[in-house]
């Protein structure tokens, strides 16, 4: 039997290099992929991101770059990953159907988490309902309502609809109503509100607060009344100052009138003849 040991040599150089390739693709390959997770990892858990999306993100991030280094070593070796990917592909639109939702759900909370549209402790109207953030999971958003009731919200639900972050800005603006009586003297009125919003300390001076006649209402003169205040002292001003101008105007002989409709009646007479 004849060997020549060109080829053998010729084909043991050139598969010895490709076992060579592969081997420090793998190597290298599941190194970064250590790294990218990790990264990952501090990121999220920077963000204060529920732990349980913290695994399981950072397990999802590692094993998918690591199919990728198997396929691109076995590529190196000269095996042909064309069948392997045909059938990663159809594995994943499999399962991509039988939990659509669930996907939907998960990529839902992967946007959340990237995009952070709110936190754990703000509170934001979505889905539906105004409550406090008290967790995000893979799948749900868990909210506090504020009597006290835990809401769990599907992610989906909340990336495709409007998200209000009540707690994003450090202050807010209390939006209030007073009516007063067509006979009442409106400058006097307004030199009363100004007078409340510079006595309660937490409103602020800057912006200054808005105070205009409104609306020449069916009943009332409407003016709004428009003071800024710190995020975290908006219902505790709002509940008080309405309530001292409501007091306040009593005392100064201001009224605030009720909703009045005038009704006239209208009776006819009629005269029926009378047949004797």
């Amino acid at each position: 039997m004849n060997i020549n040991v060109d080829a053998v040599w010729s084909w043991i150089s050139v598969y010895s290099l490709n076992i060579i390739g592969a081997i420090l693709i793998f190597i290298v390959g599941k190194w970064l992929a250590r790294r990218i997770s990790n990264l990952l990892l501090k990121l999220l858990k920077k963000n204060n991101i529920d732990p349980a999306l913290v695994s399981f993100l950072g397990n999802l991030t590692y094993y998918a770059l690591i199919v990728l280094v198997v396929v691109a070593a076995a590529g190196r070796l000269g095996i042909n990953t064309t069948s392997f990917l045909t059938v990663i592909g159809a594995a994943g639109l499999a399962v991509g159907l039988a939990l659509k939702d669930s996907l939907s759900n998960f990529a839902a909370g992967v946007m959340l988490v990237l995009f952070r549209p709110f936190t754990i402790g703000d509170v934001v109207s979505t889905a539906g309902i105004t409550a406090k953030v008290e967790k995000i999971t893979i799948f749900n958003t868990l909210f506090c309502s504020p009597d006290n009731q835990l809401i769990i919200v599907p992610n989906n639900k909340i990336i495709s609809d409007i998200i209000t972050n009540i707690n994003a800005k450090d202050t807010r603006r209390v939006d209030l109503t007073v009516g007063i009586s067509y006979s009442d003297d409106i400058s006097k009125t307004k030199e009363i509100l100004a007078r409340l919003a510079k006595e309660d300390s937490r409103i602020l001076a800057d912006p200054a607060p808005t105070i205009a006649v409104a609306e020449l209402a069916d009943s009332s003169v409407n003016l709004v009344f428009r003071p800024w205040v710190k995020t975290e002292d908006y219902w505790d001003v709002r509940f008080e100052l309405t309530e001292k101008i409501k007091n306040t105007l009593d005392e100064a002989g201001i009224s605030i009138p009720f909703p009045q409709q005038d009704v006239h009646l209208f009776v006819e007479k009629e005269e029926a003849a009378q047949v004797m």
